[in-house]
């Protein structure tokens, strides 16, 4: 079968669109990467969304109204990436869309329950591509008690299993999260979380000080010293010492939590914020191993993946932090950093096509296994 995976995760770096033929289903899973672009996000778009995320932020005209314009940025983005390899949407067997992330609420609080919400309309991208459309995966998930994320360790289960030693697979997005796979371990071994910022801070940072939507390379947090009482402080953040499952966001680590950082270190020079950020990004994902990974698990290699697999003074820090592991990206394995997120959510899709459940109830906290998405037909 062909299809499209489509991702625009909370780094807001513009929608991952992935081609790839897949057979199969389950452990019998076969896929091939056939095209991949990053198709751009509008500059509008992106503050809408920012908007959109905050809690105290629009009108739900406007949520309602940028749910059918991604619905079509959604669907420019399958086509193009289609077109590139000389197919028609319509021949596509499906498109698998995760949608934008707008609000997430992984526990029940005193004054909201547990939910999420992810925009991209589903009806307009089968509309626009005429074909099969599958969307909406976190909610199922949520609905049998899990946090309706991290959702890729079922495809990072298909595709990275090992006999020989455990492996972790860590996603530099806008925000970080990890799955780790026992050696020889079954699907009920699996487990995964959030293990705080990603690029996310890093890139708000950029954006406020520098103007450029993220540090190429980590060129610029080459250059600074950490701030060691900035250090301090973001070390005492509640979230890395709270226990697994877990999952977090914008909500907790976007541009207020940046804001409020540059505020109160504006003295500071600008690329030794940058290198703050960059060694807590380093530190979060490491300290997290240290109390939650390595106690149990015996690791050999650390996969990264996502944009922060670009950024070489982010790998080398956490290199650091974990001196006795070797971290690897997902060049070096033969994969690709950029679009495995995106061929995660194809996976996925397949699973819902087959009738296969695909959550992971140790790495969500679901009290069962479960059908994932829902399904738009074309006509």
């Amino acid at each position: 079968m062909l299809a499209v995976g489509l991702m625009s995760g909370t780094s807001l770096d513009g929608i991952d669109a992935v081609l790839c033929e897949i057979t199969g289903f389950g452990l019998n899973t076969k896929i091939e990467q056939k095209n991949f672009i990053i198709y751009p996000l509008p500059a509008s778009i992106k503050e809408t969304i920012k908007r959109c995320c905050k809690s105290e932020g629009v009108g739900t005209d406007v949520i309602c109204s940028l749910n059918f314009e991604l619905g079509e940025l959604f669907s420019n983005a399958a086509q193009f990436v289609c077109a590139k390899a000389g197919i028609a949407t319509q021949n596509l067997d499906f498109i698998s869309c995760h949608g934008q992330t707008i609000y997430h609420i992984p526990r029940k609080t005193n004054q909201f329950v547990a939910s999420t919400l992810q925009i991209g309309e589903s009806a307009v991208i089968a509309q626009n591509c005429g074909c099969t459309v599958i969307s909406n995966f976190r909610t199922k998930d949520m609905a049998a008690g899990g946090e309706g994320a991290p959702l890729v360790p079922y495809s990072e289960y298909i595709l990275y299993r090992n006999t020989e030693h455990a492996v972790a697979l860590q996603n530099i997005g806008g925000i970080g999260n990890v799955t780790v796979l026992p050696k020889e371990c079954q699907l009920d071994d699996v487990y995964a979380f959030d293990t705080g910022p990603g690029n996310m801070t890093i890139d708000e940072a950029m954006l406020q000080m520098y103007g450029k939507p993220y540090d190429d390379g980590g060129k610029i947090a080459s250059t600074g010293e950490v701030i060691n009482k900035m250090m301090n402080e973001l070390k005492q953040h509640s979230y890395i010492n709270m226990d697994p499952p877990k999952t977090t966001g914008r909500e907790m680590f976007g541009p207020a939590f940046v804001h409020h950082l540059l505020k109160k270190y504006c003295e500071e020079k600008p690329n030794d914020i940058i290198k703050t950020l960059t060694w807590f990004t380093a530190w979060s994902i490491a300290e997290n191993y240290r109390k939650f990974i390595l106690p149990k698990d015996n690791l050999s290699e650390v996969i990264l993946g996502g944009g922060g697999a670009h950024n070489k003074t982010l790998q080398q820090i956490i290199q650091s932090e974990l001196p006795n592991i070797s971290i690897l990206t997902q060049e070096e394995k033969g994969f690709s950093s950029d679009a495995k997120e995106a061929i995660a959510f194809v996976i996925l899709g397949n699973e819902t096509l087959h009738h296969n459940p695909s959550n992971v109830p140790r790495a969500t906290g679901a009290k069962q296994k479960v059908i994932l998405g829902n399904i738009t037909y074309p006509n």
